[in-house]
């Protein structure tokens, strides 16, 4: 919105800063901590009120989470609250790629804001049917696969580009739409099963939004673009905006979620989150670098599929419980160690996957 008044830049030179991606992603990073910083306390009281015994916590958890009880969820609304609003004010919005990354948002945090109704009203960790909502959210991350196809240019739009090579592409046709919503609707359960401490999605999302603004904007700039040797995209600068929303809206949330947590962020902003950042990587053509960056989100969807598959076949367990970080509480690490050390392999994965923009 506010990308208007370069309009008047010529009679009030101040207005050109707004030409600027750089400026309006700090603008947007500011707006949507302020968002949730004022209106958060008033979230809280009311999802309080409305919640009654808050989240249910699990009876075969670790025994330190029963002190968690009453606490309300769906703080994910805190956060999508600041993220939209900001990058509505702060985004270019004649990009098609902040549209379609929106949507993702917002239809994968309406699945989650159903699935945490569902959870509290019955007072119960068994929310929307599985195979519900992966139908439902791979329909959304579907037709945004479709729409980013469309967006840029035939073969590109359709290739599978890989980290470390500059020139290997691989054009996946029609089948770009069924992997680009695979990478959507991974990344937003991954994100999902991570969100089990208090603060434990939350950081490694910011670093994995900051990650991916470096390079949603290095892949927009056809000068940077050419210099690193990345497959340049026109248009997917303005996503940087929308990911330092994403930043601002996290420092906020932290702020009432730090232990003891006010609030959790339940699956309305786990789902929106991860599938934002899925989106962005697969408008970007950094799908693979997002298993780098998100490595973390990775290994904790992975510990599940293990668990059960391995469960299934043999009767015991890999794990003493999944997701994996429930795993080292079991073997004693207090909460605070858990998701500290997690954080410490966050930002390192980060860093491998930033590398990948000069290793070519």
């Amino acid at each position: 919105m506010f990308l208007f008044l370069v309009e008047f830049a010529d009679e009030i030179s101040v207005f050109n800063v707004f030409r600027y991606i750089t400026f309006r992603t700090g603008g947007a990073l500011i707006t949507s901590a302020l968002i949730v910083f004022l209106f958060g306390p008033a979230i809280i009281d009311s999802l309080r009120v409305r919640q009654g015994r808050g989240q249910p916590i699990r009876a075969d958890g670790p025994q330190t989470h029963f002190k968690k009880a009453g606490t309300p969820t769906m703080g994910g609304l805190m956060i999508l609250s600041g993220i939209i609003g900001s990058s509505l004010l702060w985004a270019n919005l004649s990009s098609v790629y902040v549209w379609v990354v929106l949507m993702v948002t917002v239809g994968f945090g309406a699945i989650g804001f159903y699935d945490d109704y569902l959870k509290v009203t019955k007072q119960s960790h068994l929310g929307v049917s599985g195979k519900f909502r992966l139908a439902v959210e791979f329909l959304i991350a579907g037709f945004a696969a479709w729409l980013i196809m469309r967006a840029g240019q035939a073969p590109f739009s359709s290739s599978l580009a890989f980290p470390f090579f500059k020139d290997l592409l691989v054009n996946l046709g029609i089948f770009f739409i069924p992997f680009a919503a695979f990478v959507m609707v991974g990344a937003g359960n991954a994100v999902n099963l991570t969100d089990g401490l208090d603060g434990l999605a939350t950081v490694p999302v910011m670093v994995a939004a900051a990650s991916f603004g470096v390079i949603a904007y290095l892949s927009g700039n056809a000068i940077f673009a050419e210099y690193l040797q990345i497959h340049f995209v026109p248009g997917t600068g303005e996503l940087a905006v929308i990911l330092g929303a994403v930043i601002g809206a996290g420092l906020g949330f932290l702020w009432f979620n730090a232990p003891p947590a006010a609030i959790f962020m339940g699956d309305t902003g786990s789902l929106a989150l991860g599938g934002l950042i899925g989106a962005v990587a697969v408008a970007t053509k950094h799908e693979i670098v997002l298993a780098i960056i998100g490595g973390l989100f990775v290994v904790e969807i992975l510990s599940v599929i293990i668990q059960v598959a391995f469960f299934k076949m043999t009767g015991k367990r890999v794990f003493l419980m999944a997701p994996i970080h429930h795993h080292f509480e079991k073997l004693g690490w207090t909460e605070s160690q858990v998701v500290i050390r997690f954080w410490i392999i966050a930002v390192i994965l980060a860093l491998i996957g930033l590398s990948t923009l000069k290793l070519r």
